[in-house]
This record gives C-alpha cells, sequence and structure tokens, in this order.
C-alpha cells in the first residue's frame, strides 16, 4: 500500500484500525519527500522530528485505546507565513531567513491538539504577494503536473505538497485568492472560510482586513475535517467570530436537492475555451445531481482588481513597517546612521514585488491621495459586498472559473505584474466581500501532444454566504461524488 496516497479520511482510518502506525505514515511521507521535492521544491523547511515525536504520541494513544483526534496521524504541510514554534519562519522572505518563532499559530495548535503531523514548512511568493510561488526569496516551486509551469500562488508550496503527495493535506493563506489559484492550478481541492472563521492569531500580516488561513486537500472531506479542528472564535485574534462550527463533515451528506446555483454573467465573458468548457461541464453536472441553475449579476465585478490592490497594498505597507532591522530578523551589516540601517536593511531583505506593493502601498495612503484612491476603493468594497447579499437572495451559492488560465510556465509573467496581478480577477471579489470560496478540480484542459503541452488543471470555485461554509462544503463534495472532479 502507498501510505502517500491515502486521502485524509483513509489516512485517519488505517491508523486507528492499526492497519498502518502513524509513524509508518510520516516515515513514508518523508521518505517520498526526499525522493521527490529535490525536482518540486515545495518544501522550504522540514520538521521531521516534530513530526515523529507526534506519531510516537498517536501511537501510544492507539495502543492504549485513548481516544484520538480527529486528524491523529494525519501528515500536514504547513505554508511558511503561518508561525511554529521551534521551526523557522521565513514568510519565504530573506529579511526572515533565519527567524525561528517562540510560539504556534493558533491554527497550528489545533492541529496538532487534534493528532496532527507536520512535516515541515511550504513555500511561497515573499510574504504571500504574488500568484506563482515565483516571488519567493529562496526558490520558485515547480507544479508536479508540469514541471515547467508554475503551481500558482501565494500558497503554491502547500498546493504542490498536496498535488504530489509530499503531504495529506496543508494549510495555506489566502488574501486574494492564494488558497482557491493555486489548488485549481495543482488540480486539488483548496478552501477559504469566511473572514473571522478561522483565527489569524499566528499568521504574518500581508493586508490584515482581507488575511484568512484554510486548507488544501485531495478530496472535500478532507477541508471538511481540516477546516471543523481550526474554525471557531480564538480569544488572541479579536477578528475571530463568535458564530458556532458547524459539524462540516456529517453535513457532507444531506444532498443539493433544489439547491440554487448562480452563475454571474460577468465571470465568463471573454473566458477562453479550455478553461470555459469544463466550466460549463461542471455546470450541467450540478443540474443533472438535482440543482437549478440561475442567472445572477454581480455588475461591480469589473472594479475589483483595481480595488483589492489598492486596499492590500495599503495594508501591506503599513504591516511591513515592521521589518527594519532593529527587533528581529536580518540587518544589513554595513551602515551609517538609524535611517541608513533601515534603508540598507529593507534593500537587501526584501524582493522586487515586495518593494513594488510597498511603494504602491504608501503611494496610495499619502496626503492628498488618500480620499482619491484607498477611501474610494473601500467604497467599491462595499459595492462588490451589496452585489454579493442581492445575489445571494435568490441564489445559495455562486459557481465561476477559479482561474482565467490554466498553470502557465515559470517566467513567462515574471516580467508583467499586471498579468500577474489578472491571475487573481476571479477571487478577488470574495476576499473583499469576505464571504467563503472554495475551489475544486472540474478536469482539465485538452493539451497538445504536439506542441509538448500536457492537460493540465482547471479549478471551479464554488461561493456562499457569510459563515455558510456547511452549504458550499456539502455542494461541492455532491459535485465530486458525482465524478466531477474527472470533468465527468
Amino acid at each position: 500500500m502507498d501510505l502517500t496516497s491515502l486521502n485524509l479520511a483513509e489516512m485517519r482510518d488505517l491508523v486507528r484500525s492499526r492497519g498502518a502506525s502513524a509513524e509508518e505514515v510520516v516515515l513514508a511521507h518523508l521518505e517520498r519527500i526526499n525522493r521527490e521535492d529535490q525536482k518540486i521544491r515545495a518544501y522550504l523547511t522540514l520538521s521531521p522530528e516534530r513530526a515523529l515525536e507526534q506519531a510516537a504520541r498517536v501511537d501510544r494513544a492507539v495502543a492504549n485505546g485513548d481516544a484520538l483526534g480527529r486528524l491523529a496521524g494525519v501528515p500536514v504541510a504547513v505554508k511558511d507565513v503561518i508561525v511554529t514554534r521551534g521551526v523557522r519562519t521565513t514568510c519565504g522572505s530573506r529579511i526572515l531567513e533565519c527567524y525561528v518563532p517562540p510560539y504556534n499559530a493558533a491554527a497550528v495548535e489545533r492541529l496538532e491538539a487534534a493528532g496532527a503531523c507536520i512535516l515541515g514548512k511550504t513555500n511561497c511568493d515573499e510574504f504571500a504577494m504574488g500568484s506563482s510561488t515565483e516571488n519567493s526569496g529562496f526558490f520558485a516551486t515547480h507544479n508536479p503536473h508540469d514541471l515547467e509551469r508554475v503551481p500558482g500562488g501565494s500558497s503554491g508550496g502547500s498546493a504542490a505538497a498536496v498535488a504530489a503527495n509530499l503531504a495529506t493535506v496543508a494549510l495555506g493563506s489566502d488574501t486574494g485568492g492564494s488558497i482557491r489559484q493555486p489548488a485549481a492550478l495543482c488540480g486539488v481541492a483548496g478552501l477559504m472560510g469566511t473572514y473571522g472563521r478561522v483565527s489569524r492569531f499566528g499568521l504574518v500580516a500581508f493586508a490584515s482586513s482581507l488575511d484568512h488561513i484554510g486548507p488544501f486537500g485531495r478530496s472535500v472531506r478532507d477541508l471538511a475535517a481540516v477546516l471543523q479542528v481550526i474554525a471557531g472564535r480564538d480569544p488572541n485574534d479579536s477578528t475571530s467570530a463568535a458564530v458556532p462550527v458547524p459539524d462540516y463533515e456529517s453535513e457532507l451528506e444531506e444532498g443539493v436537492a433544489s439547491l440554487r446555483v448562480g452563475i454571474p454573467q460577468e465571470y465568463f465573458a471573454g473566458l477562453s475555451a479550455e478553461i470555459g468548457d469544463p466550466i460549463e461541464r461542471g455546470i450541467d453536472l450540478l443540474q443533472r445531481i438535482g440543482c437549478t441553475v440561475v442567472p445572477v449579476t454581480l455588475p461591480h465585478t469589473d472594479y475589483a482588481i483595481a480595488c483589492y490592490y489598492i486596499i492590500a497594498t495599503a495594508e501591506a505597507s503599513s504591516n511591513l513597517a515592521r521589518y527594519d532591522g532593529v527587533r528581529y530578523g536580518f540587518r544589513a551589516p554595513e551602515y551609517g546612521d538609524l535611517r541608513d540601517m533601515y534603508e540598507r536593511t529593507r534593500d537587501a531583505g526584501f524582493g522586487a514585488e515586495v518593494k513594488r506593493r510597498i511603494m504602491l502601498g504608501t503611494y496610495a495612503l499619502s496626503s492628498g491621495y488618500y480620499e482619491a484612491y484607498y477611501l474610494k476603493a473601500q467604497k467599491v468594497r462595499s459595492l462588490l459586498a451589496r452585489d454579493f447579499r442581492e445575489a445571494f437572495k435568490n441564489v445559495d451559492v455562486i459557481v465561476t472559473p477559479t482561474s482565467p488560465v490554466p498553470a502557465f510556465k515559470i517566467g513567462e509573467r515574471a516580467d508583467d505584474p499586471l498579468q500577474m496581478y489578472l491571475a487573481d480577477i476571479y477571487t478577488v471579489t470574495a476576499s473583499l466581500s469576505g464571504i467563503p470560496g472554495i475551489s475544486v478540480p472540474c478536469g482539465t484542459t485538452r493539451g497538445d501532444a504536439a506542441s509538448g503541452v500536457p492537460p493540465l488543471p482547471v479549478g471551479m470555485q464554488l461561493l456562499a454566504r457569510h459563515f455558510d461554509e456547511a452549504r458550499l462544503l456539502r455542494t461541492a463534495y455532491a459535485f465530486e461524488r458525482a465524478g466531477g472532479f474527472s470533468g465527468a
């Protein structure tokens, strides 16, 4: 049996039934990482001792007949913007290359309390700023479906790890699509919950009003199980919501009969056939399993990208001001006065994309431009949220593409920031509105054997009302069981 190919439920049941020990499961994954990750480069830092210590605790509990956590023995990867006590956390940046946190993120604490075994920290765009994982300060991650292509971003390392069986599930962060877009490009499932559903305590901030932590998995049940563990109010995060957390796994089986699925015309105008055709087949499948398709409109969608990149960069410029060489992280070895130390430290420690976003955000917040840019963007954000509220009066979920393109080649868009930003065109609206979203595989592109282009994964995005993750997961699960992941 290949222990690395099992989904979460299979892995959990195997460990509980003593079909394999948690230690055997962890060792199988570490062996595969050592063998395969040299070409994929999903991980920045491994933590084998930590994973094996947790596995030993799980195996003792199994032997003693003790109650087991929901994720007992399950190998997990964690994006390197989520802090882990005693394990290097770099945010994909040279400025934090040697930073070892003294505490765990709330999500990490909850994972390990449930028995999960953390294998290591995954590569990402620096401070989660990017859509391809090429902006990492260390190296690019490769898409397991075609090593010449990107895995998406900024959580590309986590998506690639799950797609390549280098972890059973993984945590990522999503600010404008950074879980959903790489999930689509790597052919796995990825979930961003409602803003406030999962504590951000220990998530290194990019844009605080937009940041989320969420899971990747190879099945919808994987996502439901992980969300069940990490969701809920956290006193260390004032933005986490005191909203009851349903039993997501048990509600998966409730079905989707008579569910109303909204199709927004704005997301399909100009969509290429290689992405549009699999999405249309996915919508047809939802109809065949009992859903009713309803056209909806989200009229302010065209303003979303501009709105997002003003708000996100403004918040980033504020959040990244703390990296100055004084308190922690890298400090330039040679400098004159204090101002010179700041400048040299930030110049050497930050990459080009982070510098670009700091500059954009500082400009948007500067005297004379705040009202023209940042304040106006916040007003547009309110209009986008209103669009969704109106649409959800008539439908239960909304279906869109996740990405306008399949995985592109490494380096193809590196010199064109605008084209890179447009990779998030279908995901930023949900982020700005605070609603939950999930991306699930819905087939592949045709590929072109003559040109050496393989079939590439296509993702379908489902959106729901605030704190309605249960319905979102139930819809995605019904789609998966009907064969939707294979494009049936």
